[in-house]
């Protein structure tokens, strides 16, 4: 079985209880978490992204109020944005093109529009 490279976290389905998020190198999925009440977790709901996801981020990105992941795939030149529900579920992934090697992303206000926006740092090119 291959470790977990990276994982972020956030309450994805609004009960005031953090769930995870975990990505594994050399691999094409990210594993959702969700808390109980005695700190426990349920089984992991597994979401396919690119390859050789290299860092994770949670955010609302489309702005419903509900936390969505991010994932920087490294194998594929790409980012996934998987959308939450709020329930601790996620839409399919949809993928963006990030030059080669995305190797970070992060969620923040760049512009001061009051959305987020999303940044990628790429490995292996100035793209």
């Amino acid at each position: 079985d291959t470790p977990p490279l990276v994982m972020a976290s956030g309450d994805f389905n609004n009960d005031a209880r953090s769930e995870i998020a975990v990505a594994y190198d050399a691999r094409d999925h990210v594993d959702i978490f969700v808390a109980y009440n005695h700190g426990s977790f349920e089984n992991q709901k597994r979401y396919s992204v690119g390859s050789f996801p290299q860092s994770v981020s949670i955010g609302d990105v489309n702005n419903d109020t509900r936390l969505d992941i991010i994932v920087a795939n490294g194998g594929n030149n790409n980012v996934s944005i998987l959308l939450g529900y709020g329930n601790g579920s996620f839409e399919n992934q949809t993928k963006y093109s990030a030059g080669y090697n995305p190797s970070f992303v992060a969620i923040g206000d760049v512009n001061n529009d009051t959305r987020l926006d999303i940044v990628v740092a790429n490995r292996e090119s100035n793209d």
